[in-house]
């Protein structure tokens, strides 16, 4: 079997909230006539440029990945298991949540039986953008039902300012909506289920409501205490290398990667890895070939690939995401770079 980096090529969703220039991303993507809200870089119809697979979609290949490709420890299932999008909100998002796999795999088969926790980057933020994340704490289950029905449910959210670099995880049942000025990295479960419970009364062009939610999300939102919010990063010095960790769960964990000089890597067997690259230009190498990157291009890494090693051009930036399976390992390897346990216990959602 071959193995060897392979890149995807993205699809893109128009949103009623998007942007008609998704530059300098996606250069080709500017003045359009229609607002594209989102860029998936790992959805199931994404194509693979090169490799075995040249040609074919993910959801297409998916299925067939020997072991070489996914890892040992990745769990195959219906789709592959992390969806990654950029996201470019010139509007508010609705005011929205996700259920949990418990209640997708009861309520949602038809829709691939999936929840859905998340984490996003931020790539760019104009002066005063922010995201709302999670209910205020002494918001009830029935304070916010009258929230929706008086068009105030923003009020009852947590504001959270944003710069460029910062993160925030958003686990299944937070209540949440992301406001405009940003442009974001989303890393998640790969599902696209969504319960909206207000969507500040938009119409389309046909004059008609986007569907609301408003009981299914009532009955998977957390109130109370709330679990997700601003990461606060831990970072580690690698010679040449900025390794930035900023959350851990069952679904994925995330990383940053910075560097101006050639740096070695290696994959494991146990998964893939998904290496977004954000800014900079360069090339991947393994055995005696190699492969050009860009900004905004997703490659899989085999999980048998072995030892690669990225050269830089220019600076570059990018997101390590990866299905972590043994939380715990994860963070022995950590404290055996210096990690403090509570500085590493804050990043992992279990």
């Amino acid at each position: 079997m071959i193995v060897c980096p392979a890149r995807l090529e993205p699809t893109f969703s128009p949103r009623p909230w998007g942007s008609l220039s998704l530059a300098p991303f996606f250069p080709e993507k500017a003045n359009l006539a229609e607002p594209l809200g989102e860029a998936w870089l790992t959805g199931s119809d994404c194509r693979f440029t090169d490799g075995p697979f040249a040609g074919k979609t993910l959801g297409e290949a998916w299925p067939v990945l020997p072991p070489e490709w996914t890892g040992t420890q990745v769990e195959r299932g219906r789709a592959f298991p992390i969806l990654v999008k950029f996201i470019f909100p010139e509007e508010k998002l609705s005011v929205q949540v996700h259920p949990d796999d418990d209640y997708a795999s009861r309520h949602e088969q038809k829709a691939g039986g999936r929840g859905k926790t998340e984490m996003w980057y931020a790539l760019r933020a104009r002066p005063g953008a922010e995201v709302l994340v999670g209910l205020k704490p002494s918001v009830t289950r029935e304070q916010f039902q009258r929230a929706i029905a008086d068009g105030t449910a923003e009020n009852c959210l947590e504001h959270i300012p944003l710069r460029p670099g910062d993160a925030v995880f958003v686990p299944a049942g937070t209540a949440h909506t992301i406001g405009p000025g940003l442009v974001l990295c989303e890393i998640q479960q790969h599902s696209d289920l969504t319960y909206r419970v207000y969507d500040y009364n938009r119409r389309d062009a046909q004059g008609r409501a986007r569907e609301l939610h408003i009981e299914k999300a009532l009955d998977v939102m957390r109130f109370g205490k709330q679990m997700g919010g601003k990461v606060e990063p831990v970072r580690i010095l690698r010679g040449p290398l900025t390794e930035t960790h900023y959350a851990a769960c069952r679904y994925f964990a995330a990383e940053q990667w910075e560097f101006s000089e050639s740096i070695g890597a290696a994959t494991s067997r146990e998964h893939f890895d998904l290496l977004i690259f954000l800014e900079g230009s360069g090339s991947i190498h393994w055995s005696a070939e190699r492969a050009e990157y860009a900004p905004a291009q997703v490659w899989l890494i085999p999980a048998a690939l072995g030892d690669y090693r990225l050269a830089p051009d220019a600076r570059t930036s990018l997101l390590r995401a990866y299905v972590p399976g043994d939380l715990d390992q994860l963070g022995r390897r950590l404290a055996e770079r210096g990690v403090a346990e509570a500085e590493w216990s804050r990043l992992v959602h279990r």
